[in-house]
């Protein structure tokens, strides 16, 4: 029976990660961590910081744990207002993990590992439409960086040391049970909150940006097939391109009026419009379906309806929507 531990557990994948593994597996079997609080909805929680590879090697050994979803990291605006924090965070909180299942491979107690890399470790050079799984990778920020290197540094210690590390690129990821959490394409989230509040939305993207998203649940899935796939499928042991959907803020705007038709939406580009223009605008995720069954199930109409419908009753303000959602 697999023992599980989630670092970063309360942030936007770890919090629904948690719930998913441990439907799956029991929730006797999942431990959630982060740096402090609790988890709503975990059975088993205990306080971690990523930094303490000492505290992570003591809590694996504890609970006997066979897998390790490391989430913790500062994202790309966030990690642009404090880089050095960014670097020493995503790094050697990666660094740490593999260096424990490195040395419990050793042992004969090895270790399944899953990091999460990102759309932000490709760049301006990058071929911007249906990016393909091997390119050129040219990140402008910190936090694409950082997941560059990652990449890089999972792929080392599975040739060099066989440690069984599993990646995934996200694209931007949109769910309705979190806030956003300081990544350039929240705005993706930001903008269900406004409609719903009878707001007109003011957009930091300008209205063609296009960029690659995935749905909550779709990211979820991806991330279990992963790592539920047998080692031997998995061919490639940097980061997999994963694909959900492509859109730009007109395009979601426009399905979000289809349920809010009073909705209202101006654009007004900052700083992170040259981040999110570095990006690419859609993922060939070929190898991922090749390799371990990947396929996307939420499209467009279905997220923003999902979106609104999970949303509207958290708001205060009641709203007519033109459609049963």
């Amino acid at each position: 029976m697999e023992q599980i531990l989630v670092i970063g557990a309360n942030g936007q994948i770890g919090s629904e990660l948690v719930l998913a593994l441990s439907a799956q597996h029991g929730a006797e079997h999942v431990i959630a961590s982060d740096i402090g609080g609790n988890l709503h909805g975990a059975a088993q929680y205990e306080q971690l910081d990523v930094l303490d590879a000492a505290r992570m090697a003591q809590l694996i050994e504890r609970h006997h744990i066979t897998q390790v979803y490391q989430l913790a990291a500062l994202l790309s605006v966030t990690g642009e207002q404090a880089p050095l924090r960014a670097w020493s965070l995503n790094m050697d909180g990666l660094l740490n993990i593999l260096e424990i299942a490195r040395k419990r491979d050793q042992a004969g107690t090895p270790l399944r590992v899953f990091w999460p890399s990102s759309i932000a470790a490709f760049g301006p050079s990058t071929p911007a439409v249906a990016t393909p799984q091997t390119t050129i990778m040219d990140p402008t920020t910190i936090y694409g960086i950082s997941k560059l290197a990652g990449e890089r540094l999972c792929e080392y210690y599975f040739h060099k040391f066989g440690v069984d590390v599993r990646s995934i690129r996200y694209p931007g990821i949109i769910s309705y049970k979190s806030p956003p959490g300081g990544g350039t394409t929240d705005y993706a989230i930001a903008i269900f909150h406004a409609a719903l509040q009878g707001d007109c939305y003011q957009c930091y993207l300008g209205p063609d940006t296009t960029l690659p998203m995935i749905y909550m649940s779709d990211a979820i899935r991806a991330t279990t097939l992963l790592m539920d796939a047998p080692a031997a499928q998995i061919r490639v042991r940097s980061s997999y391109n994963v694909a959900g959907v492509s859109f730009n803020p007109q395009q979601l705007a426009q399905a979000i009026q289809r349920v809010l038709p009073q909705f209202e939406i101006r654009y007004a580009p900052d700083e992170r419009q040259a981040i999110a223009a570095s990006w690419p605008q859609s993922l060939d995720d070929i190898q991922a379906c090749a390799d371990w069954g990947w396929q996307a199930q939420v499209g467009l109409e279905q997220m923003v309806d999902d979106m609104l419908k999970n949303i509207a009753p958290l708001q205060t303000k009641p709203l007519k929507l033109e459609r049963l959602l």
